[in-house]
Protein backbone atom coordinates (compact mmCIF):
# COMPACT_ATOMS: atom_id res chain seq x y z
CA UNK A 1 0.00 0.00 0.00
CA UNK A 2 1.20 3.47 -0.80
CA UNK A 3 0.58 7.10 -0.77
CA UNK A 4 -2.04 7.20 -3.19
CA UNK A 5 -4.04 4.12 -1.86
CA UNK A 6 -3.97 5.45 1.70
CA UNK A 7 -5.42 8.86 0.17
CA UNK A 8 -7.70 7.32 -1.61
CA UNK A 9 -8.66 5.29 1.86
CA UNK A 10 -8.83 8.70 3.55
CA UNK A 11 -10.97 10.33 0.73
CA UNK A 12 -13.42 6.99 1.23
CA UNK A 13 -13.66 7.60 5.04
CA UNK A 14 -14.70 10.71 4.37
CA UNK A 15 -17.57 10.95 2.10
CA UNK A 16 -18.26 7.49 0.69
CA UNK A 17 -20.61 8.20 -1.72
CA UNK A 18 -17.92 9.83 -3.72
CA UNK A 19 -18.33 8.81 -7.64
CA UNK A 20 -15.45 7.60 -9.14
CA UNK A 21 -14.97 10.42 -10.78
CA UNK A 22 -14.75 12.99 -7.76
CA UNK A 23 -12.33 10.42 -6.08
CA UNK A 24 -9.72 10.74 -9.00
CA UNK A 25 -9.72 14.63 -8.77
CA UNK A 26 -9.43 14.37 -5.15
CA UNK A 27 -6.34 11.91 -5.56
CA UNK A 28 -4.86 13.76 -8.90
CA UNK A 29 -5.00 10.41 -10.67
CA UNK A 30 -6.92 9.85 -13.55
CA UNK A 31 -10.36 7.81 -13.55
CA UNK A 32 -8.96 4.14 -14.74
CA UNK A 33 -6.32 3.95 -12.66
CA UNK A 34 -8.16 5.32 -9.22
CA UNK A 35 -10.72 2.72 -10.36
CA UNK A 36 -8.15 -0.24 -10.29
CA UNK A 37 -7.03 0.47 -6.98
CA UNK A 38 -9.91 1.11 -5.56
CA UNK A 39 -10.69 -2.40 -6.92
CA UNK A 40 -7.65 -3.87 -5.39
CA UNK A 41 -8.13 -2.17 -1.50
CA UNK A 42 -11.56 -3.63 -1.65
CA UNK A 43 -10.25 -7.03 -3.54
CA UNK A 44 -7.51 -7.38 -0.55
CA UNK A 45 -10.09 -6.86 2.21
CA UNK A 46 -8.85 -2.71 2.71
CA UNK A 47 -12.29 -1.57 2.48
CA UNK A 48 -14.49 -3.88 4.35
CA UNK A 49 -17.64 -2.07 3.32
CA UNK A 50 -19.56 0.82 2.99
CA UNK A 51 -22.27 2.17 4.75
CA UNK A 52 -24.54 5.59 5.84
CA UNK A 53 -23.48 6.35 9.34
CA UNK A 54 -27.09 7.07 11.42
CA UNK A 55 -27.43 9.31 13.71
CA UNK A 56 -28.36 7.44 16.81
CA UNK A 57 -31.05 10.43 18.44
CA UNK A 58 -32.32 10.49 14.85
CA UNK A 59 -33.90 6.78 15.46
CA UNK A 60 -34.38 7.07 19.15
CA UNK A 61 -31.27 5.78 20.25
CA UNK A 62 -30.14 8.76 22.94
CA UNK A 63 -28.75 6.98 25.55
CA UNK A 64 -25.18 4.89 25.29
CA UNK A 65 -23.66 3.51 27.69
CA UNK A 66 -20.10 1.31 27.69
CA UNK A 67 -20.33 -1.93 29.48
CA UNK A 68 -17.11 -3.92 30.88
CA UNK A 69 -17.21 -7.65 31.11
CA UNK A 70 -15.93 -9.92 33.11
CA UNK A 71 -15.79 -14.08 32.05
CA UNK A 72 -15.19 -16.85 34.23
CA UNK A 73 -12.59 -18.91 32.97
CA UNK A 74 -14.57 -22.37 33.17
CA UNK A 75 -13.15 -23.91 29.75
CA UNK A 76 -11.97 -22.89 26.25
CA UNK A 77 -15.43 -22.83 25.31
CA UNK A 78 -16.03 -19.50 27.17
CA UNK A 79 -15.19 -17.29 25.20
CA UNK A 80 -16.79 -18.64 21.89
CA UNK A 81 -20.16 -19.06 23.92
CA UNK A 82 -20.05 -15.54 25.39
CA UNK A 83 -19.04 -13.81 21.73
CA UNK A 84 -21.85 -15.56 20.00
CA UNK A 85 -24.09 -14.44 22.36
CA UNK A 86 -22.98 -11.02 22.03
CA UNK A 87 -23.47 -10.90 18.44
CA UNK A 88 -27.23 -11.95 18.81
CA UNK A 89 -27.90 -8.59 20.80
CA UNK A 90 -28.92 -5.93 18.36
CA UNK A 91 -28.41 -3.10 20.92
CA UNK A 92 -24.31 -3.99 21.68
CA UNK A 93 -23.06 -1.91 18.77
CA UNK A 94 -19.56 -2.28 19.11
CA UNK A 95 -17.51 -5.32 21.07
CA UNK A 96 -13.99 -5.74 21.92
CA UNK A 97 -11.83 -8.04 23.44
CA UNK A 98 -9.35 -6.92 25.85
CA UNK A 99 -5.98 -7.76 27.32
CA UNK A 100 -6.16 -7.99 31.06
CA UNK A 101 -9.00 -7.36 32.90
CA UNK A 102 -11.72 -6.37 32.33
CA UNK A 103 -12.45 -9.39 29.14
CA UNK A 104 -14.77 -7.01 27.12
CA UNK A 105 -15.64 -3.61 26.27
CA UNK A 106 -19.35 -3.51 25.16
CA UNK A 107 -20.72 -0.09 23.59
CA UNK A 108 -24.63 -0.37 24.33
CA UNK A 109 -27.53 2.30 22.73
CA UNK A 110 -30.94 2.52 24.12
CA UNK A 111 -33.56 4.94 24.29
CA UNK A 112 -33.03 5.77 27.78
CA UNK A 113 -31.78 4.53 31.16
CA UNK A 114 -35.28 2.54 31.52
CA UNK A 115 -34.37 0.72 28.20
CA UNK A 116 -30.87 0.16 29.31
CA UNK A 117 -31.55 -0.84 32.60
CA UNK A 118 -34.09 -3.66 30.82
CA UNK A 119 -31.60 -4.98 28.46
CA UNK A 120 -28.86 -5.19 31.00
CA UNK A 121 -31.23 -7.45 33.74
CA UNK A 122 -32.61 -9.73 31.19
CA UNK A 123 -29.86 -9.90 28.53
CA UNK A 124 -26.18 -8.82 29.28
CA UNK A 125 -26.55 -10.20 32.78
CA UNK A 126 -27.83 -13.18 31.36
CA UNK A 127 -24.70 -13.88 28.71
CA UNK A 128 -22.91 -17.21 29.19
CA UNK A 129 -19.47 -16.72 31.02
CA UNK A 130 -20.04 -13.87 32.48
CA UNK A 131 -18.94 -13.27 36.20
CA UNK A 132 -18.85 -9.82 36.31
CA UNK A 133 -20.57 -6.51 34.54
CA UNK A 134 -19.48 -2.89 35.36
CA UNK A 135 -21.43 0.04 33.35
CA UNK A 136 -20.45 3.55 32.96
CA UNK A 137 -22.93 5.75 31.15
CA UNK A 138 -21.75 8.30 28.35
CA UNK A 139 -22.30 11.54 29.08
CA UNK A 140 -21.43 13.38 25.22
CA UNK A 141 -19.72 12.05 22.35
CA UNK A 142 -17.09 14.15 21.23
CA UNK A 143 -16.62 12.48 18.02
CA UNK A 144 -17.50 8.78 16.07
CA UNK A 145 -16.76 6.90 13.64
CA UNK A 146 -13.09 9.29 12.93
CA UNK A 147 -11.11 7.95 9.70
CA UNK A 148 -7.92 6.28 10.35
CA UNK A 149 -4.72 8.55 10.04
CA UNK A 150 -3.02 8.17 6.63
Amino acid sequence: MDALDRKILTELQLDGRLTITELAARVKLSVSPCHRRLRDLEREGAIRGYRAIVDPAAVGLDFEALVFATLRWEDPDTVTTFEQAVTTIPNVIQAQRLFGEPDYLLRVATADMAAFQQLYDQQLARLPGVQRLNSTLVMKSIFDSRPLPE
